[in-house]
């Protein structure tokens, strides 16, 4: 642990967050403020059905949304505002839109360089080293990190704030919490990519909505505090000594921190979700993962955090993450607060840790070696038990340096890859401007060396 500290000092304190703004900001000028301009296209762009040869582009936006909506947005969110008291949130929202240019370039990259593979598209970082950058080493280490990451840490995470929580809230056993959860994980993830899919698309949209909506019940019902609760997270977020929180780089760390865990923007997760989907053009993946990033952190994060500010709670316990947030939705809702939270606990944890499978499965089979698929499965599934019955800070402090590694893996690999990317996206954005419907071919490219799934019509065929 010791260890493990001392490398998230040195990365999280001199090292990330100054790459993920400087890079956040040379994509946002490059792509003329996409990130922030186009949210309107983001939700046209889910919402098509997709032409039924692949995984559909809402199911792919329910996939990395799942996997995003987790303990990020409950527990991160919580343990941000206790260490760095509530203008963390403010850093959280800059990260957000900052980083949201790396989202629309890490996804489009991962639909240029996507392949197909067993009926099937693929790809994601390790798919665009290799084939974009020519460099197969870089994306054989890329896998093997995310595989860590998120089929063995990440999970261990979510299935650690489950059980934690049921057990705050009714004194039920993490190590029986950790045996029912690792069967329920078991069950989905033996069924395939295509019934991770369908869960997805089931749970992420029904969650969303209902915690959306009590958070905003929560906040008319306090509507005289707004003022407030908005003074507190502004003055904070710049002048800590007025609202009583750490030092100021405490307070932008842990926002940065807890936003990339719940956003994932940069870090080369959702485009193994992007590159699933089947499109006439890779720009349009870029937008509909964008739109996840701003889900979690701009609605999903933010309900949490009004909560707890709404609530009063802040300063007057001890508890940090998740049990934050459940004395939080206890105070402003009584027994139906601690039933609904442990509902929206289950479901938002679980989703990502179907999610986390889903990036670790598609990496495995980035290696070409199949027979490790099925170990994988078992070690995936014994990562949940373990994280289930495991102390809560442990696997926080695992899962920050293996989130800072990927990321810094990642960018480095975008930044290379700007000239396709940019070139792509300028496409859609000219021909969108010019009122015709964009359609991508690898002749759009000044250099399409790599490009598998595109020809000189467009997508090819499943």
């Amino acid at each position: 642990m010791n260890i493990i500290n001392t490398l998230n000092n040195i990365l999280w304190s001199y090292v990330l967050i100054a790459v993920l703004i400087i890079s956040g900001l040379y994509f946002t000028f490059k792509l003329k403020f996409a990130n922030i301009t186009e949210i309107k296209e983001m939700f046209k762009v889910m919402l098509e059905k997709g032409n039924g040869k692949g995984v559909s582009p809402f199911q792919a936006f329910c996939i990395s949304a799942g996997s995003k909506v987790g303990t990020g947005s409950l527990a991160g969110v919580a343990l941000a505002i206790s260490v760095g008291g509530p203008g963390s949130i403010f850093w959280m929202w800059i990260l957000a839109l900052v980083a949201g240019s790396l989202s629309l370039v890490e996804n489009t990259l991962a639909q240029i360089y996507k392949k197909k593979e067993d009926g099937i598209f693929v790809g994601g970082p390790a798919y665009y080293m290799e084939l974009g950058m020519n460099k197969k080493y870089l994306g054989v280490a890329f896998s093997i990190l995310i595989t860590i990451t998120y089929g063995f840490i990440f999970n261990a995470v979510q299935a650690n704030t489950i059980t934690v929580a049921f057990q705050h809230a009714y004194g039920i056993n993490q190590f029986y919490g950790a045996i029912i959860l690792t069967v329920l994980t078991a069950i989905i993830i033996l069924g395939g990519a295509h019934r991770i899919a369908k869960v997805s698309e089931i749970i992420v949209p029904i969650m969303g909505v209902f915690y959306l909506v009590v958070a905003v019940f929560i906040v008319l019902k306090n509507i005289a505090a707004l003022p407030g609760v908005l003074s507190s997270i502004m003055t904070n977020a710049f002048d800590p000594a007025a609202a009583g929180g750490g030092a100021l780089g405490v307070i932008v760390m842990e926002g940065i921190k807890r936003g990339l865990f719940s956003n994932e923007a940069g870090m080369g997760s959702t485009p193994n979700a992007g590159a699933s989907a089947s499109t006439d053009h890779p720009f349009k993946q870029g937008l509909v993962q964008t739109l996840g990033v701003y889900v979690t952190t701009l609605a999903i994060c933010s309900a949490t955090a009004f909560i707890i500010l709404f609530s009063g709670v802040l300063g007057t316990t001890t508890h940090k993450g998740i049990e934050l947030t459940q004395t939080a939705m206890i105070h402003e809702l009584g027994i139906f607060g601690r039933i609904f939270l442990m509902a929206c606990i289950f479901l938002f944890a679980f989703s990502s840790v179907i999610g986390n499978y889903f990036y670790g499965i598609v990496n495995i089979a980035y290696t070409e070696k199949k027979w490790l698929e099925n170990p994988f499965k078992v070690v995936a599934l014994a990562m949940v038990f373990w994280g289930s019955i495991k102390d809560a800070p442990s696997v926080w402090a695992m899962a920050d340096l293996f989130m800072a590694f990927m990321a810094l893996f990642n960018i480095y690999a975008i930044t290379k890859l700007r000239v396709p990317a940019i070139e792509c996206i300028h496409h859609y954005l000219e021909e969108r401007k010019a009122k015709r419907n964009p359609v991508f071919t690898k002749n759009v490219l000044s250099n399409s060396t790599g490009v598998e799934c595109w020809d000189d019509k467009g997508e090819v065929s499943l």
